[in-house]
């Protein structure tokens, strides 16, 4: 689903937390370079879904604004900036490195095409912004690219490979939004597992973090965006286990939970890593939840690699599941491996999204009676640390941090009374 960004210039995002951010980033160059009556789409390019609804959201702006000027940029537009070139509806197109530069945005910028080769691209710069226009939460760029080369993923050809933002940039901008009133920060990246190995001393993302904390004292709380299994140090570690300002709630890039198809997606990890990894965090830290994605359908998925994938989500007792029905993206070896059939794919992906639906009830349930800390959103909802949605019973205004009491699990959410 499309989220709008209101600014001079309209910003319609799709995609992941990390274009996000980079829209917030484009919305202030817009707004510095007073560019009007636009729309500024920020595509994305992990499924052929995705860049449908961009291609049907860029045929209804048209329709509903005949005089707009639209700019496509995003990872579809930085993949395939010839498809949107074709379409008659597209004023301009920008490559996902040239959308970050100030100076692209200069209203005198005519060129119908900004797209360079995002391989050549070696540095991710930190940008400066002060807020995130219709969030409470705020995502900071630390890292962008990837190096690794999954069989099913065309994202490295619309970031490049892998680059990091140096520490002092990372923590300047997160005591920018404090300052600003943000109480969560979600650092977000690619592939953020791999963060440092481009920077002077290779710093991880474990000693980053804790860094980060240290020089951001203000800072009630921080997340992470998807973590790789194979690639969590021993910092990292540390702060699950010792950081009360690092949320108990890690989101795993699983994709599958057969070793077969682990292999035939190319991943580092295994099922036993997994098993290992959640293992590890719940002794370190027993009220953890995890969150996965999982891949339903893969090429070559027989039932009983399903069966494998579907019983990791309960063996693990994984809770926020993101579940992708696979679709052959062109250009991957992937899309060269025997097909699993439609229907199939569509009735997997069914089950385990509802495995995953029953999951989450089960652990909201668990807090029912119990007191937590909830970041308030708009509506009066909010997410408590470890990301539970919650319905508050009164008019709180959203960015606050409040106390509460869960005291019933109604229409897939909980419900809290405010203490104070």
């Amino acid at each position: 689903m499309a989220e709008k960004i209101k600014t001079e210039a309209e910003l319609v995002t799709f995609g992941c937390r990390l274009n996000v951010y980079e829209s917030e980033v484009m919305r202030s160059h817009a707004m510095d370079a007073g560019i009007e009556n636009a729309f500024i789409i920020n595509t994305c390019a992990v499924t052929n879904e995705a860049e449908r609804q961009a291609r049907q959201s860029i045929r209804k702006i048209r329709r509903e604004n005949p005089d707009a000027k639209i700019i496509v940029t995003g990872c579809a537009a930085q993949i395939s900036p010839e498809k949107f070139a074709k379409m008659e509806e597209v004023d301009q197109i920008i490559g996902n490195d040239k959308k970050l530069i100030r100076e692209t945005w200069n209203v005198n910028n005519t060129d119908k095409m900004l797209v360079n080769d995002i391989m050549s691209v070696k540095e991710t710069a930190g940008h400066l912004i002060n807020g995130f226009e219709g969030h409470t939460r705020a995502f900071i760029q630390v890292q962008n690219g990837c190096d690794h080369r999954c069989t099913f993923c065309i994202i490295p050809y619309g970031r490049g490979n892998s680059r990091s933002v140096a520490i002092g940039e990372i923590v300047a901008q997160v005591k920018e939004l404090v300052n600003s009133g943000y109480k969560e920060v979600v650092l977000t990246g690619v592939d953020v597992t791999s963060y440092g190995e481009d920077l002077p001393g290779k710093p991880k993302l474990g000693q980053m973090v804790k860094r980060l904390l240290a020089l951001v004292p203000d800072l009630p709380r921080l997340r992470l965006s998807s973590l790789d299994p194979a690639e969590i140090d021993e910092d990292l570690w540390y702060l699950i286990a010792n950081e009360p300002r690092f949320m108990p709630h890690l989101h795993l890039s699983l994709q599958a939970g057969d070793d077969m198809i682990l292999k035939r997606m190319k991943r580092r990890h295994l099922r036993q890593d997994i098993i290992d990894v959640c293992k590890r965090a719940r002794e370190l830290r027993p009220s953890i939840v995890f969150g996965a994605d999982i891949i339903a359908g893969f090429p070559t998925e027989t039932d009983e690699m399903f069966e494998n994938s579907k019983r990791i989500i309960e063996e693990c007792d994984l809770t926020w599941m993101h579940v992708f029905a696979y679709s052959p993206r062109p250009e991957t070896p992937a899309a060269k491996m025997p097909p699993v059939n439609g229907n199939v794919i569509k009735e997997r992906a069914k089950i385990l999204r509802e495995l995953g639906a029953n999951q989450e009830k089960s652990f909201s349930n668990k807090w029912i009676g119990k007191q937590e800390t909830v970041l308030v959103e708009k509506n009066n909802m909010g997410r408590t640390e470890h990301f539970i949605n919650v319905k508050l019973d009164k008019d709180i205004e959203a960015g606050n941090l409040v106390n509460v009491e869960l005291i019933s699990y109604e229409d897939n959410l909980l419900h809290a009374k405010v203490l104070s």
